[in-house]
């Protein structure tokens, strides 16, 4: 399994470097953090948040690094293999599809790592005092967080895609996700400025940990690392047996006959 993995992500990687200019289109899009950045940073001079300004930086930067890195668009090109039929190919092939998914998605990470690294590079040249070095034990942490965070969120879109053999546009839905991930992640805002109350009940979710638990790692900021990866765990099961619960059904509801 672990050589048609590498198989695919191999094949796929030469695909997205044929469309690199799109991939950079698709990085500029999500330069949100930076506009956050400047208003949380003008914010900070007239009041105490507990962020310094250099803080708000650091931490914006290691959000647009960390969601550039778990993002997923599964929902999208599943949606379209069941509306047009390209899944009855898929079928025929002694191999579940989602592998194709996940090759599709660590081929776009390795296409993106030098655009990253120009960004922050430029990044570092305009905010010099920014600059930062996590030590090996974070960075190790953090790839482990990483992980786990796209592995969770690949599988709450993956399963939300699975309503396409039910449903026209799924895509729809993923909507409303995205709009919890945003609030609840710690993208608009870092979670320590949360009111208590608020933050106890949102670190029950998994958002918390594919934003601001593993930026805080990278910043070498507190994190409760067995609350973190325990509950990360925990959506993870059950996120999979739902998947493959819905998986089947839909396959037996599938009567595309592909193009």
């Amino acid at each position: 399994m672990l050589r048609k993995l590498k198989t695919l992500t191999s094949v796929y990687y030469d695909l997205m470097i044929e469309y690199r200019a799109e991939i950079v289109l698709w990085m500029l899009s999500g330069v949100l953090p930076f506009i956050l950045m400047a208003v949380w940073m003008k914010a900070s001079e007239g009041y105490d948040y507990g962020f310094s300004s250099l803080d708000f930086a650091r931490y914006f930067f290691a959000v647009f690094l960390t969601h550039q890195l778990i993002s997923v668009w599964v929902i999208w090109e599943f949606e379209e293999d069941v509306l047009y039929g390209h899944l009855s190919h898929y079928l025929l092939q002694p191999l579940d599809p989602v592998w194709r998914y996940v090759s599709t998605h660590l081929a776009e990470r390795f296409s993106r790592l030098p655009f990253l690294f120009l960004i922050a590079l430029f990044f570092f040249l305009l905010y010099p005092k920014a600059l930062w070095s996590p030590t090996l034990p974070q960075l190790g942490v953090y790839l482990a967080m990483l992980l786990l965070a796209f592995a969770v969120r690949f599988l709450i879109q993956y399963s939300l895609s699975m309503l396409s053999f039910w449903m026209e546009r799924v895509s729809a839905l993923e909507e409303v996700h995205f709009l919890l991930f945003m609030f609840l992640s710690g993208y608009i805002a870092p979670l320590d400025l949360f009111p208590e109350g608020v933050r106890d009940v949102v670190m029950l979710t998994p958002f918390p940990y594919m934003i601001n638990a593993p930026v805080n790692v990278l910043l070498g900021r507190e994190v409760d690392y067995v609350q973190a990866f325990s509950v990360m765990g925990v959506w993870f099961a059950v996120l999979f047996i739902l998947n493959r619960l819905l998986w089947r059904m839909g396959v037996r509801k599938y009567s595309a006959m592909g193009a």
